[in-house]
């Protein structure tokens, strides 16, 4: 057998996945799991750890690599695991030496588990051109940029990912070039901190400069989309983009992380609760359809009910479709951790409030696209997606394809045609 990806966490953790199934292949590994792990929250920790114990159990003969971010973080923790053979760096886990490496200590039995480079230690971040992808995918990621230079009172991830490195833009339009002439019809630009995109480059070119050169540059792609922003860093270049290109989706995932200025000030953020909504009416009046989705965390270290109720409010304030909600978890080492912390059952039913205030938005918005004609991606045989990545129920139709389609009703979930 080859090698089997089991990824946690972002889209970028997808986009890597490809990266290390054509880089341990090519090393030679077979019979080999790889675990690309997530550190956002303890779950995502335990729900890996859990994996590798189901995964050893029904494949007992296989070989188990443990990567991604909380194997960075981590790192003795999963190499101490009995199912586990290597542990690999969040870095190091995208380079072919590293795989080379790793099949060697196998052959030879080495027990040494593990290979954890100093991620800080990392300035430069080199393109890494996917010929993985399966020709007619409809949806494929670019990574474009990695690591984060905040600190956030909450987060682990500039740990597990290091200092904030771009990909060059002309090897960011290569790579859309070549994706979008091998089929794929929409492209998703994502990363760790997507809007700190391109301040260690030459000449510091933004996010928007860089959306710019693509949709000037690779006229064949169809769609594009962008991943997680912070909108507190959105660029005139990107808003001007949002406005003028219908290649670019109206689609925007923004980090508001809460709705309360206290609770703001105490995670780090960089923006208050004016700025939240003062960015979504702009964009709205920029492009009036655009869809708006948001990640928020409930029960963060010393809110209250009145600050979590300005959390609630901000969905309707800021016409909110997509909520991802976090549901607070201190992670070791990071400051929020050593706040006073909120009772876990408060933490559980205000995460509970916001995913139904969530999904009664999503609900409302695909009530609204009744009667309207949206070109729909073809995602599956049984669903695709809009402009402003809204489901659609489908049958019939060619996957990869993008087809005009008038919406004629929602069951809640999806839009129907």
């Amino acid at each position: 057998m080859a090698v089997d990806i089991v990824t946690f966490g972002c889209r970028l953790n997808a986009f890597e996945a490809e990266v290390i199934r054509s880089k341990a292949e090519g090393a030679g590994l077979s019979d080999t799991i790889v675990i690309n792990s997530c550190a956002v929250t303890n779950e995502a920790v335990a729900q890996a750890r859990q994996s590798i114990r189901k995964l050893k159990r029904e494949r007992p003969e296989a070989r188990i690599v443990v990567t991604g971010c909380a194997a960075q973080t981590q790192s003795q923790m999963f190499a101490d695991m009995a199912e586990v053979d290597r542990v690999v760096g969040n870095d190091d886990k995208m380079r072919s030496e590293t795989w080379h490496e790793t099949r060697s200590a196998f052959d030879i039995g080495a027990s040494e588990k593990i290979a954890v480079s100093d991620i800080m230690a990392i300035r430069e971040m080199a393109p890494h051109l996917i010929d993985g992808f399966a020709s007619g995918l409809p949806r494929v990621f670019v990574q474009v940029q990695n690591g984060c230079d905040h600190r956030c009172t909450f987060c682990i991830i500039p740990f597990g990912r290091g200092n904030s490195r771009s990909v060059p833009m002309g090897a960011v339009v290569e790579q859309v070039r070549a994706l979008a002439e091998r089929g794929h019809a929409e492209i998703v630009l994502t990363g760790v901190d997507l809007t700190s995109y391109g301040t260690d480059l030459p000449g510091a070119p933004k996010l928007g400069m860089l959306t710019k050169q693509i949709l000037r540059h690779v006229p064949e792609l169809k769609r594009l989309r962008i991943s997680s922003i912070d909108s507190i860093e959105a660029d005139h270049d990107l808003l001007d983009a949002i406005t003028e290109d219908a290649r670019l989706m109206p689609h925007l995932h923004l980090s508001l992380q809460s709705g309360d200025d206290m609770i703001l000030k105490r995670m780090k953020r960089r923006h208050l609760r004016s700025d939240a909504i003062a960015f979504c009416d702009q964009v709205r009046r920029l492009r009036p359809d655009i869809a708006l989705g948001a990640d928020i965390i409930a029960g963060f270290p010393t809110e209250t009910e009145e600050m979590f109720s300005r959390s609630l409010d901000l969905v309707e304030e800021c016409g909110l479709t997509f909520l991802h909600v976090f549901p607070y978890s201190p992670r070791p080492g990071t400051p929020a951790a050593r706040m006073p912390q909120v009772a876990g059952g408060v933490i559980k039913d205000r995460a509970k409030r916001l995913r139904a205030a969530g999904e009664a938005a999503l609900r409302q918005r695909l009530q609204a696209e009744i009667g309207a004609t949206r070109e729909v991606l073809i995602e599956s045989e049984e669903q695709g997606r809009t402009e402003h990545y809204l489901p659609v129920a489908v049958a019939g139709e060619r996957v990869g394809s993008v087809v005009p389609r008038m919406i004629t009703g929602s069951d809640g979930e999806r839009l129907t045609t």
